[in-house]
């Protein structure tokens, strides 16, 4: 049942998520990382392929044709060997490990960010149970996992059939080719495979990681008593109280509920500032800054002038300056008369209004 309160129907707060991300657990698929590395090991390859094709060529050369250190008639001319040839397989790997650590960390970026948790690498001695195990690989999630992999298996085995069907009549008479024009064919042959390969897996992979992020979504739903219990936690958080108690001390000292209605023109930056200005041209020498607001303030300030019907426009250069330059109670410095004048002449048309100011008059 819906209203069961022991049911997981809510969906998980950000709090929740932020703590399952601590202890590691987030949406991410194994098959959609392991496409990404073996993509960029066919590009490494395709890049790289024939430059480390002619280092070990030369090496072999050197090392048959006596190049290389040492004559290898005794235990020390063979350490040089391998030392020298140590040295130069070096110069082929460790770029090709540099380059799959990019390209493995990139996979891991794309999926979920930047994630480090310690939490995640402790061994759990739950793991080793082999009635949790069982139910890991019989449960609804294994017999998912289960189908997903018959269905990779399908799709590969399609692929595999579809491109050999192709190449077969062409692969059947290379014994009657010249050796480089056979090479080169097996050549095409793999690298289309490989081709239609990746773009299988890719899919493949896209697919499951939506499935997964899905999954790690609907696994953290919340009851409703948990929803209800942790909010009574936030509220009970020290800073959080304290938060609320400064925002609730700035917008009682400007005195919004009172102040914002009598405003002409709230000037916004939609996700930061909020800045009510009022003009009386008998009254003021200048238009006048009656309250200001960041983040929930300049919210509650927005909600106060739509209650009633006090105009909001978003102006976020100017929003952003008058908020830095000028206080509650103050009114506004020269150079942003006639900004300010045009933001208000646009009102009053708005308002069918004729008392239409010119930047002149805003600041006389």
């Amino acid at each position: 049942m819906a209203d069961d309160p022991g049911e997981r129907t809510e969906e998980p707060t950000a709090h929740k998520l932020r703590k399952a991300r601590e202890r590691g657990q987030v949406g991410k698929s194994q098959d959609f990382g392991a496409v990404v590395m073996m993509a960029g090991a066919a590009l490494l390859v395709a890049a790289l392929g024939l430059l480390a094709t002619g280092l070990v060529s030369t090496m072999m050369r050197d090392v048959i044709g006596g190049s290389a250190p040492g004559r290898a008639t005794s235990a020390g001319d063979v350490d040089s060997v391998l030392r020298w040839i140590g040295a130069r397989m070096a110069l082929i790997l460790i770029p090709t490990m540099l380059i799959m650590f990019v390209v493995a960390l990139v996979s891991q970026l794309v999926q979920v960010g930047w994630s480090i948790s310690p939490e995640a690498i402790v061994p759990k001695l739950d793991r080793l149970n082999p009635i949790s195990g069982a139910k890991r690989i019989f449960g609804p999630k294994g017999a998912v996992k289960l189908g997903m992999d018959f269905t990779k298996l399908i799709l590969v085995v399609v692929v595999v059939v579809f491109v050999l069907a192709r190449w077969i009549p062409a692969l059947a008479s290379m014994p009657l080719m010249e050796i480089k024009t056979a090479t080169i064919m097996s050549l095409r042959a793999i690298v289309e495979l490989a081709i239609w390969m990746l773009a299988v897996l890719l899919v493949i992979g896209i697919a499951d990681l939506k499935y997964q992020k899905w999954q790690h979504k609907s696994d953290n739903k919340m009851t409703k008593q948990e929803v209800k219990e942790e909010q009574k936690s936030m509220d009970g958080d020290p800073e959080m109280r304290q938060r609320r108690a400064r925002v609730a001390r700035e917008i009682a000292s400007q005195r919004v509920q009172s102040d914002v209605p009598t405003a002409d023109v709230v000037v916004t930056n939609p996700t930061h500032f909020s800045v009510a200005i009022k003009y009386d041209a008998n009254e003021m020498a200048a238009p006048q800054v009656i309250a200001k607001g960041a983040d929930y303030v300049a919210l509650k300030i927005r909600e106060v002038a739509r209650t009633h019907g006090v105009p909001v426009v978003e102006r976020p250069p100017l929003a952003r300056a008058l908020y830095r330059g000028v206080e509650v109670g103050q009114t506004i410095s020269p150079e942003h008369y006639e900004a300010v004048a045009e933001v208000l002449a646009y009102v009053y048309r708005l308002e069918g209004s004729h008392r239409v100011p010119s930047p002149a008059e805003a600041g006389s």
